[in-house]
């Protein structure tokens, strides 16, 4: 993890069945996923090209009867956990699971912003020695290379993330009756895009990169999950998909031109 503010810093996959989405994962990205814990808590590491790029909870029957369900979830980083819940309940944003620490690790909240899109905000803790290599890595294998959001009421949602993560929303897209695709810069670097999506639930997607996106797209289905979109070109000359794993999570893959 690393340690600037803003910055998309780990992402995590909340599966029911660990020893299920280690067999589908690296199926179709080039990942290694821990075949059991390394600590007391059933948190499985997800190392690709440059290191780390998350990690898989598992979800407890306690957690499916108190409404989780199987899902990717970032993790963004900012200088002050507690002082950022209070700005973002004040914006109309919501905590889930309040600010506590997690010794050793960091402080963290699980938060929604007012449309409903869920992640989590992080202070990490001080790493001794080198810092540990990004988990957004555009050109990597295996790391993530787009940060994605779709919400239905864009304007809200970018004055929203430009308050709460001091994000910019300079660059448009237009995609015709779609209405703009709305790009994500945070000091110079293009996280990703906003788009208007009436007819799904506000959520981020996230895209890690692969060498071949028709054989990902093959993957996902071999594995026994479903290909929902693509594969589907980029405006930059890549392909992309957007699949289901079989326990439900949706997440993408990205081809880079």
């Amino acid at each position: 993890m690393t340690d600037s503010a803003g910055s998309f810093i780990w992402y995590e996959l909340m599966s029911p069945d660990p020893r299920a989405a280690k067999a589908f994962y690296e199926r179709v990205f080039a990942w290694t996923i821990e075949p059991e814990p390394s600590g007391a808590m059933d948190y499985r590491m997800i190392t690709a090209a440059l290191g780390n790029v998350g990690g898989v909870l598992t979800l407890t029957p306690e957690m499916i009867a108190g409404g989780a369900a199987a899902a990717w979830v970032g993790y963004v980083s900012v200088d002050d956990v507690d002082a950022s819940v209070a700005a973002l309940e004040a914006a109309g944003g919501r905590t889930p699971m309040p600010a506590h620490d997690l010794p050793g690790i960091g402080r963290i909240a699980l938060a929604s912003d007012p449309q409903g899109a869920v992640f989590y905000l992080m202070r990490p803790a001080p790493n001794a020695g080198a810092p540990p290599a990004p988990v957004f890595a555009p050109g990597q294998l295996g790391h993530v290379a787009w940060n994605e959001l779709s919400t239905r009421d864009q304007a809200a949602a970018i004055g929203f993330y430009s308050g709460l993560l001091g994000w910019t929303f300079d660059e448009r897209l237009s995609m015709g009756p779609m209405g703009d695709y709305v790009f994500i810069h945070h000091h110079g670097t293009r996280l990703g895009g906003v788009m208007q999506q009436a007819a799904v639930p506000p959520a981020w997607l996230f895209y890690a990169q692969v060498a071949d996106i028709a054989a990902a797209a093959e993957a996902v289905r071999a594995g026994g999950g479903m290909v929902i979109m693509g594969p589907a070109p980029t405006p930059e000359g890549g392909q992309v998909i957007v699949a289901r794993d079989p326990q439900g999570a949706v997440f993408g893959a990205v081809q880079n031109a």
